[in-house]
């Protein structure tokens, strides 16, 4: 029987200015564990692999290397929540850890809040919504109101653009092209 080749993201890593600050910042916003360190072999560099995962030995490993005057080359790193007060937590942990440049994003199939960690890497925090609009699409998000409010809102805006579908019928399309 030969298995289909559908290889998972599974983790990644960061060039840091200061490694040490960047385990602080991401062990205090994402409750993540330091669960190895070294000087690598291959990349030889120090290295802190980080997870909030049992079953994953690291999601995130941070390298030093970065220049001082480097700069950031990361698109987004993403982490995922179950609720919408997940992101307020989020959001509170990382100002409260140095984080800037705090900004929230409704996607209609996503609600996301973005910011720059201590070293101006772009990260996201979002949570899956049930529905389903063509990407890109981003509204203001106002976590200041309530959930209901929000999820009223996210469903009211999915529901008037013309490409909208639950998710699961979606999921269904995806799979079929696969």
């Amino acid at each position: 029987m030969t298995t289909t080749f559908r290889p998972n993201l599974s983790h990644f890593g960061v060039f840091c200015k200061d490694v040490e600050k960047m385990v602080s910042f991401y062990k205090h916003v994402f409750g993540m564990v330091e669960t190895d360190r070294g000087v690598g072999r291959t990349f030889q560099m120090r290295l802190v692999f980080l997870s909030g995962s049992p079953s994953q030995h690291h999601q995130l490993v941070l390298a030093s290397g970065r220049g001082a005057d480097a700069p950031s080359t990361v698109m987004q790193l993403s982490f995922k929540v179950a609720a919408l007060d997940h992101l307020r937590e989020a959001r509170r942990r990382a100002l409260e850890a140095g984080a800037s440049e705090m900004r929230g994003l409704n996607h209609g199939n996503a609600i996301s809040i973005y910011f720059s960690d201590i070293e101006q890497n772009t990260v996201e925090v979002y949570l899956d919504t049930p529905w389903y609009i063509t990407q890109p699409h981003g509204d203001p998000l106002d976590l200041g109101k309530s959930d209901e409010e929000i999820w009223a809102e996210t469903e009211r805006v999915c529901r008037a653009d013309p490409t909208f579908m639950p998710i699961a019928e979606w999921t269904d399309r995806f799979g079929s092209t696969r």
